[in-house]
């Protein structure tokens, strides 16, 4: 998730770049279906959460340790399902909550809704303007560590609103990272499909959760 110096490589072709790009939404596509295969298993057996901590921390430790090592090589794809199935897994407990609870169903499915409308629209938006937005990486950054302390600030705290404010600030900043992961690809700053694909999975993992517990606090105010 650090962002990287973006610069637009002349010796990387258009032709090199599209099959970056294609192949970064064929990997992406089915670590999503993976991922929610492994969702289901999670929710299946009742996983407990204690277990679904273990699997998220697993799962940041192959993106952030071993994915980095392994980026260029085949061995990078299995990392990739890895993490991916591991955050699955990890969603488990959370979606058995929100069924239990009213309207819960509906919540679930209008976060998966809302998580693929914005994906989908800034991604169009940064096809078909090929804009360049490498000038968002450093206040991505800035914004994420700012919402990540918060975060870790709020465990503490316990301010109902201040969790509010963390998820709809995760929702615009993963949002940014999607025009700017986006962007490296179509420009030849990207030119790893299996790190684009992480990157992308990654923010939209992050927009469906914090989406969740946005609409699953309104659904209970309702």
């Amino acid at each position: 998730m650090n962002p990287q110096t973006v610069f637009t490589n002349s010796a990387v072709t258009a032709g090199e770049r599209n099959k970056v790009l294609r192949d970064t939404y064929k990997l992406l596509s089915v670590t999503l279906f993976f991922s929610a295969i492994m969702a289901g298993v999670s929710m299946a057996i009742a996983m407990p959460p204690m277990m679904s901590l273990v699997a998220s921390i697993g799962a940041i430790a192959l993106v952030w340790f071993v994915l980095p090592r392994t980026a260029h090589s085949t061995t990078g794809i299995f990392v990739v399902f890895g993490f991916t199935g591991l955050l699955g897994l990890g969603l488990g407990p959370m979606l058995n909550a929100y069924l239990s609870m009213p309207g819960g169903s509906q919540v679930i499915m209008t976060a998966m809704g809302g998580t693929g409308v914005i994906f989908l629209g800034l991604s169009a938006y940064a096809l078909a303007t090929k804009k360049d937005f490498s000038f968002l990486g450093g206040m991505l950054f800035a914004g994420f560590m700012v919402v990540l302390i918060a975060a870790l600030a709020n465990i503490f705290l316990a301010i109902p609103g201040l969790q509010l404010a963390i998820s709809a600030a995760v929702i615009l900043i993963m949002s940014g990272f999607i025009l700017y992961d986006t962007s490296r690809i179509v420009n030849g700053g990207e030119t790893n499909y299996i790190m684009a694909t992480a990157g992308l999975y990654l923010s939209i993992y992050n927009i469906f959760v914090s989406l969740l517990h946005i609409l699953g606090v309104f659904n209970n105010d309702d």
